[in-house]
């Protein structure tokens, strides 16, 4: 079955370019043209990844992002932007996106991008009941790797598809100091020209849902200098 995208763009011309694009590599592909727009068929269509433009009629994407995370819809989301400010960058992947991209930008690469976030964090098909689940745990926290599950202390931890591959990551990693360009390179799949800030908030998002004191945190330790260690807490 094809993977389904949806691209959310006010810019017709922008709207085509993808569309034909992501159609070629295989996708079927949805288009609307303002945020409650897209938001709607989010909801009524379930498409597999959003591309998402900053700047928008009636709804700006970064509504559109936190409105999609509050209602606890989990779809990966490329957000698009005309600004090169890190800011913005900074605040849609705070709010929940799991990728930016800045205009003008290759067809090319947004396609690249799509099928590496697809591939990495595709929706888990159903299991067979009879099969036992595979996880791997750290302490108090448990992950279905293939069930797209997580948990801390026994209770659900709600992450977006990029917090749930660096906390499997992670944990699959334990003990080892993991610097900021190797997480960049291995879990977001490509080069973000040392943009490390990336690896830091989705770091800063996952203490908040697995570390009782964020502020000293005994899962996911800095390591400075060099980037993050997870290792399991010590007993005392």
């Amino acid at each position: 079955m094809k993977k389904k995208v949806l691209v959310v763009d006010d810019e017709q011309s922008i709207v085509t370019l993808l569309k034909y694009n992501l159609e070629q590599s295989g996708y079927e592909v949805l288009t609307a043209y303002d945020g409650a727009e897209g938001i709607a068929l989010v909801e009524n269509e379930h498409p597999d990844l959003l591309v998402l433009d900053l700047m928008l009629p009636v709804m700006d994407g970064i509504e559109v992002c936190k409105q999609l995370r509050q209602k606890q819809i989990h779809i990966p989301i490329i957000m698009l932007t005309a600004k090169d400010e890190e800011f913005d960058k900074v605040l849609g992947l705070e709010l929940g996106a799991d990728d930016y991209m800045t205009k003008p930008f290759s067809p090319r690469e947004v396609v690249a991008r799509v099928k590496a976030i697809l591939r990495r964090s595709g929706r888990v098909e159903l299991k067979e009941p009879e099969v036992e689940e595979d996880f791997i745990e750290l302490g108090e926290v448990k992950v279905y790797p293939e069930q797209y599950e997580a948990y801390y202390k026994g209770e659900s931890i709600d992450l977006t598809p990029k917090e749930f591959e660096l906390l499997v990551y992670l944990i699959e990693n334990k003990g080892r100091v993991l610097t900021r360009d190797q997480l960049l390179q291995t879990v977001w799949n490509y080069d973000f020209a040392g943009d490390t800030r990336i690896v830091d908030v989705h770091i800063s998002h996952l203490r908040e849902k697995i570390e009782e004191n964020t502020k000293k945190p005994v899962y996911i330790k800095t390591i400075r200098g060099l980037g993050y260690k997870m290792e399991k807490p010590k007993v005392t």
